[in-house]
């Protein structure tokens, strides 16, 4: 990290000292003498942005080297190669810091002079009055975020759009604490400018559907036949999305090194917030909200055989329990 902190104030490193930051080098492609160059400068840069995420200066050091700086280089030269906007999909569970990941990301782009936006797979949401009556459709659907819960078209009618260079584009924003906490569709946000790249992000983003004798034997918490049944279901609904991963020109992954994590992360969430005075679930609520969406889409089932396959998949980043970066390939 010493050498880091040098780095970042601009100071000249040595030979020996460029060897061991190569030697903690992973698996992106980007040379060691590119990554140097930009470092400091996005230290300045970005470091005010990643503050009011809630991180500090060594995290900030270590994410930047290992991981912000080389993704955000690998995005620019896809970028370069396409004449088009390029949309970057980023994929993660509850906890996994895709949210944060992608403001750094359109930080860092931002300085390298690309106009690069924001979307999550949650701005895609139905309006509260259309969940309300798919819950009439489907009592199981008591959450937004499984399958079916999102307006698919408007989603493929943004992407179209923004690859038609269309302006100004609007893009749809979601309002989680409208309606009581249920949420509801915000006021789109104008995009005037011409956008270049596009980071968007959802916890089953690209997801596909597989067989279906694959939950024959489902692992827990899909334990009774109707919760085989809801998974079933949504296996079958992600044929919808379908449409809609096509316009993803790359996908990453963030993944816990044990999806069981997400519970724990929930828990400090939802523990720091009762802190601060505001209202939070109980750690019995947070395991029933948790394994709801694993019932939906279970990552050993979905996500595990995604980073498996190798197919559609650029990047996987592995996050520790501190929620740091493990690995990346």
């Amino acid at each position: 990290m010493r050498i880091l902190y040098r780095l970042s104030q601009g100071e000249t490193l040595s030979t020996n000292e460029k060897q061991a930051l190569a030697n903690i080098d992973w698996e992106i492609d980007i040379s060691l003498e590119t990554r140097i160059y930009y470092f400091p400068i996005m230290f300045e840069k970005i470091s005010p942005l990643a503050e009011k995420e809630g991180l500090k200066q060594d995290q900030i050091l270590g994410l930047l080297w290992n991981l912000w700086l080389p993704i955000a280089l690998k995005i620019a030269r896809k970028k370069e190669q396409k004449k088009k906007p390029f949309i970057q999909g980023i994929l993660g569970l509850q906890g996994t810091g895709k949210t944060t990941l992608a403001i750094i990301l359109q930080g860092i782009l931002t300085q390298f002079g690309y106009h690069t936006v924001t979307l999550s797979l949650d701005d895609l949401y139905k309006t509260y009055p259309e969940r309300q009556q798919l819950q009439k459709e489907d009592p199981r659907l008591i959450l937004r975020g499984p399958p079916e819960t999102h307006d698919v078209n408007l989603g493929k009618n943004l992407l179209e759009n923004l690859l038609q260079e269309k302006t100004p584009l609007e893009i749809p924003r979601f309002d989680k604490s409208a309606c009581q906490g249920s949420g509801d569709r915000a006021t789109p946000e104008t995009i005037n400018d011409k956008i270049d790249i596009l980071l968007f992000e959802g916890w089953f983003l690209g997801v596909k559907p597989i067989a279906e004798t694959a939950f024959t034997n489902p692992p827990s918490p899909i334990d009774t036949e109707a919760d085989r049944q809801f998974a079933l279901d949504n296996n079958r609904r992600l044929q919808s999305y379908l449409p809609l991963w096509e316009y993803l020109d790359s996908l990453m992954i963030l993944v816990p090194e044990d999806y069981h994590l997400s519970e724990k992360w929930r828990q400090e969430a939802e523990q720091k917030m009762i802190a601060q005075g505001k209202s939070g679930m109980s750690n019995a609520e947070i395991k029933q909200f948790v394994e709801y969406f694993w019932k939906a889409l279970h990552p050993e089932l979905f996500i595990t055989p995604l980073i498996e396959s190798k197919q559609g998949v650029d990047l996987v980043v592995e996050i520790d329990a501190n929620h740091v970066p493990r690995q990346v390939y």
